[in-house]
């Protein structure tokens, strides 16, 4: 099972070996960042895990309300870019910004290949010591 300092290393191995991939974040359900790639601030951690844990919720509680299953995964195509969110879990999310030259079928997979070998070990204990490492190695502003 990884530990926290490695979540923050897998997170920046994604960012450095997906084509186009710029940022990432994973964050709890509740909005709090867990850990970010190195290119994502303090600010910018906070911020965008409260967007993409929102983002989530929203899309969760409409597949629910029309009996659609769960929401797995919400892509949002920006002037410059994309902004993909996939669920890991009950507990957390994996946000990710991209460039406009990235392929998005080759994202998404990546993003569903890491929820998948590495979504299991983020338990409640798991998540509230990435938050002391992440706050800990980033200076606040």
């Amino acid at each position: 099972m990884p530990d926290n300092e490695n979540f923050a290393w897998l997170i920046n191995d994604f960012v450095r070996k997906v084509h186009g991939a710029t940022h990432a974040l994973i964050m709890s359900s509740d909005g709090f960042p867990l850990t970010a790639s190195d290119s994502v601030s303090n600010d910018e951690a906070e911020q965008l895990a409260a967007i993409s844990s929102g983002l989530l919720s929203l899309a969760g509680n409409s597949a629910a309300l029309f009996n659609k299953g769960n929401c797995e995964q919400i892509i949002i195509r920006l002037t410059r870019g994309y902004f993909l969110f996939m669920g890991i879990g009950d507990g957390a999310g994996l946000a990710v910004l991209t460039g406009p030259e990235c392929d998005m079928k080759v994202v998404a997979y990546e993003m569903t290949q890491f929820v998948t070998n590495a979504g299991h070990a983020l338990t409640p204990e798991m998540r509230a010591d990435l938050r002391r490492v992440l706050t800990a190695r980033r200076p606040q502003a």
